[in-house]
This record gives C-alpha cells, structure tokens and sequence, in this order.
C-alpha cells in the first residue's frame, strides 16, 4: 500500500495510517468518475455538519428573531465556507479534513449523542493522527482543579476507539501496518517537500528560514512549546468559563501548527475558528473580525509571497516575501491569540456593558 503513488505528474503517495486505506476500501467497487462524485458528495455533508454544530449559536440567536431566516443564513455560511481556500482545496485535492472537523466537532457538541461522546474523536485520531490534540483538550479539561468528569469519560472512549483501529489492521493487514508505523510514519519526506508554501505549520516556516538543521529543530521545539501550552492553556479556561466553541476552535489551530507539516488544507478548522468569533451574532465587533479572518482565508495571500520573491526585489523580496509566504501560518498564530486573550476580554466587556441595561429594564418592568 504504501509503496503506491498517484500518476504522473502528482505521484503522491497514500500517507494515511492503514485504518484509514479499510474504511475508503469500499469505493474501489466504484468507477472512478462515480467515487469522484460521491467523494464531492461527502466532502459538502461533511462541511454542512461542521457549520450546524460551529455557528449553532449563530443559528439559533437568528431562530429567536424568525425561523424563516435560518435556512438562509445556513446557506450564506456553507457559501461562504465553502469559498476559503483550505475548504476549497477539501474539493480540489479530494481530502479527509473536512470529515475530521466534522466528526470531533459532532463529539463535543452533539447534545444528546446516539453514539458513546468520544468514538467519533477516536475514529478521527485513527484516522488522521493529527486529530489526536483533542485527546490532550480532554485530558486537561476533564483532570485538575475544576476538571470536568465527563470529559475525562469522552478521553477514555476516545482513547480506547483510536486504540482499537490502530490495532485492528495489525490483524486485517499487518504488513501494510508494519510499513506505516514503522516506515513511512517516520519518513516525513515522503509527503512532499516539508517547507513548500502549501506547509503552513511553525515547522513549515522555520524550514522556509533554511537556518542550520540543528538550529531549526531547537527553535521549532521552544516554539512547539510555547504555542501548546497557551493554546492548550487557553482551551482550558476557554472550557471552564463556558465556551466550548472557542476551546474547541483553540485545540483546532493546535492540530495545524503542531503538526510538522500541514498543508494549507488542514485549515479546515477555520470553519470552527469562524463560529467561534462569530458566536451568537449579537457582537458587531466580534462579527466584523470573524468577517475579516473569512477574507483572510479567502484570498490566496501564501501564493501572493511566492510571486514577490519570485520579482526578486532587493530587501522586498527576501523579506516581505518570506513574510507574505507564510500568511497561513502566521495568520492562525494570530488567531491563536485572538480567542485566547482577546475574546475573553472582548466578552467580559460586552457583558459588563449590558448589565447596566438589563438592570434598568428590570426596575422599569411593571409589577
């Protein structure tokens, strides 16, 4: 399996774990053109469970004022999502990130869930490892000072599920899984060039640095440091406050500048990062950001850089272009501390500024 490559000129290998080749083994009864199709198909399922659960608040603060607007609303946002670039690539390349987003954000969110809370963020780390930062989200929201017993249950299950398949293929079809895990999983060149633009993770733009091999392994691993403990830090109080939305948003960018290599697609976690800032849609400030990090992602910015250092512009290309080449990347460390700092602040302000008023509407009330 894993000596496989696509045809020319791609001749992309399959980089998945084994568990993953099992579960899509049923589209090779397909044509080609038919497992195009019912791939696409499942790509835009995916995104629409993605948007219901991560502008729920959005949706439901818009049913309050009239349920006919809902639908619509629900519309605009698939549009609009399906129009960032990481999501566009989803369609383009034929990914699976969509469809992990999908599942962890169904896990943390469902209300009443037919299926153990948990398995679904299991089933998505077997699948794609990268998924697997929600197994830290659980464990440092549900153990510690406050820590919450149902996360530690969703942690357990979660555990157990991604445990199960990465075993299962031992016995299925133990000498693909042997070459995964002991072979291609640690060839990280087999991806595709670690510090191409499309490489948006902090090990992505230290390789694009061509700093000495040494040099870039230190600082990535002081910075890989510094970001978990933030976000995770972040995800953590984010969680304990009562926002899920923005913890799980925060755990989200961790799974992309984590990574030693995320391509631009991985940032199908911005469909969560946008819910996220945009919450119920009663904030205009907070609804003006979510629209200018929607445009960010839009826009082909990382490409924008490869063309200025390609104009070779003294002191303009070799800086601003670095610059602008890793506009993904930097953007979503941004972001990081967007719902990690200013969100919070941004919320206890909103709140302390409509007390007064409900204050005041409650002494005018009659009776």
């Amino acid at each position: 399996m894993y000596d496989f490559v696509t045809p020319a000129p791609q001749l992309l290998p399959f980089t998945y774990p084994p568990v993953a080749a099992m579960l899509a083994a049923p589209l090779a009864w397909l044509s080609w053109p038919a497992a195009q199709w019912v791939w696409t198909i499942g790509v835009f399922a995916a995104l629409a469970v993605a948007v219901a659960f991560a502008f729920r608040p959005l949706l439901e603060g818009v049913r309050e004022r009239g349920a006919a607007w809902v639908p619509l609303l629900f519309a605009a946002l698939m549009i609009a999502c399906t129009y960032m670039m990481p999501v566009r690539d989803q369609v383009r390349f034929g990914q699976v990130d969509i469809l992990l987003v999908a599942l962890c954000l169904a896990d943390c969110f469902a209300r009443r869930p037919w299926w153990p809370r948990g398995m679904l963020i299991g089933l998505a780390t077997a699948v794609k490892l990268t998924p697997g930062v929600f197994l830290i989200y659980l464990l440092v929201t549900g153990f510690g000072r406050d820590g919450d017993p149902e996360q530690r249950r969703t942690l357990y299950m979660a555990t157990f599920t991604a445990t199960l398949l990465t075993v299962l293929p031992f016995l299925v079809i133990p000498a693909d899984a042997a070459d995964f895990w002991f072979g291609a999983l640690l060839d990280t060149g087999r991806v595709g060039a670690n510090n191409a633009t499309t490489n948006q993770s902090i090990n992505g733009m230290l390789l694009r640095l061509y700093l000495p091999g040494w040099l870039t392994t230190a600082i990535w691993v002081a910075l890989l440091a510094a970001v978990a403990w933030y976000g995770f830090r972040r995800a953590r109080a984010a969680y304990l406050s009562g926002d899920p939305a923005t913890a799980v948003a925060l755990t989200g960018l961790m799974a992309v500048l984590l990574s030693p290599v995320a391509w631009i697609h991985h940032l199908a976690w911005m469909v969560a990062v946008l819910g996220a800032l945009a919450g119920a849609g009663r904030d205009r400030v907070r609804l003006l950001v979510a629209a200018g990090a929607w445009l960010y992602y839009v826009l082909t910015i990382p490409w924008w850089g490869v063309t200025l250092r390609a104009a070779e512009i003294p002191v303009l290309s070799p800086v601003a272009g670095r610059i602008v080449q890793n506009a993904f990347g930097l953007g979503a460390l941004a972001l990081v501390w967007v719902l990690g700092s200013w969100l919070p602040r941004r919320r206890a302000s909103v709140e302390s500024a409509d007390a007064p008023r409900g204050r005041a509407r409650d002494s005018a009330a009659p009776g």
